[in-house]
């Protein structure tokens, strides 16, 4: 079997965990339609009962920035909504393939960027949540574009650049002879992480190292920490991203303060923001810098007050594969999984007692809520975690950048 029919095999087969009867969504950029019905027709293989496409296309979405009538950045069509809420009804399996142009929007005005973001956050609110409590299966994965493998691997030619893309893919999702042992082997070793941080039960972590981070980040009561492996509220076990590196849970939403300083360059909303630093107040941002994307770091903060907020903490280490590879992809499925990284935004509901409790509940512990959720890297060679219990005990987590467990 060739590498690209593993590849979607392996994505229908582990990443969704296709059903017998189940509905599947593809949502796709228009470059990537002969690897998205390659997809399909896994899908079909496993059972699916349909398969059903959603395209989308970078160009169409520049002009639309650059060109379209103002007024229609407030709007947010009802049958659009509805396709996507009937799909989370019918609990259907949800494949998205991310591999945007990392700077498909850097001549487009950040205001409409940040009203569309408003508007699809707010009319889709229900979506989003059903999708972070997992109440189906989905997958985020990648395929190379020219665009995109050109930004990657400047310099060479455009055949040479996705060719070297795919075999970066190919490397960081594990397409090995044997994907499904791998991968086995690769969830086991992160459950064994995940499971001594949840021992530890830490009620805070301190952030270090050279670049001048200098953060503490208070974790809620019974957070809890979720690997690669996930399980759905229909009984699948599914992976949410391939690849993935990292081991995650929920700050405090106002347990944060102190400075750090990003690690890795951040595609965004069709742009690409560089060298910032985020100064935190009682959880909440109070002081934005950036070398390269401010405004657009700025506008993406400013969409709602839980923006300001954090709602994401992900350990991965410096040595990670995707790390290893010395490649920055530009693309933060990639990226973020050669870093740890935190999210401001809306947090995933990492609690060990979720599912007996309700939002409101959740929220009153610390559980962070914004209509957005921005993964950024702040991982460095030199990075110093160190784990604070519930009795003061100190635990080194990381040192020079990796686990010490």
């Amino acid at each position: 079997m060739d590498k690209l029919r593993q590849y979607a095999r392996l994505i229908v087969r582990m990443g969704v965990n296709v059903q017998k009867g189940q509905p599947v969504v593809i949502a796709a950029p228009v470059e990537c339609a002969e690897f998205a019905r390659l997809l399909a027709e896994e899908a079909y293989e496993a059972g699916a009962r349909e398969v059903i496409p959603r395209w989308i296309d970078d160009t169409m979405t520049r002009l639309k920035y650059l060109k379209a009538d103002d007024a229609v950045f407030d709007e947010f069509p009802a049958w659009r909504r509805e396709m996507y809420m009937d799909a989370a009804r019918q609990k259907a399996a949800v494949i998205s393939i991310a591999a945007d142009d990392p700077e498909n929007l850097k001549d487009a005005d950040p205001g409409r960027i940040q009203r569309v973001g408003r508007v699809a956050g707010t009319t889709m609110k229900d979506y989003y949540d059903m999708m972070m409590q997992n109440q189906f299966p989905w997958c985020v994965v990648s395929v190379p574009t020219a665009i995109w493998a050109q930004k990657v691997f400047p310099g060479v030619s455009e055949a040479e650049a996705v060719e070297k893309l795919w075999d970066a893919i190919y490397t960081t999702a594990r397409v090995t002879d044997d994907p499904v042992a791998s991968w086995k082997t690769h969830v086991a070793a992160l459950d064994a992480r995940r499971d001594r941080l949840n021992a530890w039960n830490f009620q805070k972590l301190h952030y270090t190292n050279s670049l001048g981070t200098d953060l503490w980040v208070e974790l809620p009561e019974k957070h809890e920490w979720i690997s690669a492996g996930e399980r759905a509220k229909t009984g699948q076990d599914f992976i949410a991203n391939m690849p993935t590196e990292e081991i995650f849970t929920l700050p405090k939403r106002d347990g944060v303060n102190g400075v750090v300083y990003s690690a890795k360059p951040l595609a965004l909303n069709g742009n690409v923001v560089d060298e910032f630093v985020l100064t935190f107040e009682n959880g909440r941002i109070v002081d934005i810098k950036a070398k390269q994307g401010l405004e657009v770091l700025q506008s993406e903060i400013s969409i709602d007050d839980g923006a300001h907020f954090l709602g994401e903490v992900a350990l991965v280490p410096y040595d990670s594969p995707i790390s290893q590879s010395g490649i920055l992809f530009y693309n933060t499925l990639f990226d973020e999984n050669a870093s740890c990284h935190f999210a401001f935004g809306k947090a995933y509901p990492n609690f060990s007692d979720a599912d007996d409790r309700t939002q409101e509940e959740l929220f009153a512990r610390g559980m962070n809520d914004s209509l957005t959720h921005v993964d950024f890297m702040v991982g460095t060679r030199d990075l110093s975690i160190t784990g604070v219990t519930h009795d003061e005990q100190e635990v080194p987590v990381f040192v020079n950048g990796n686990f010490v467990f």
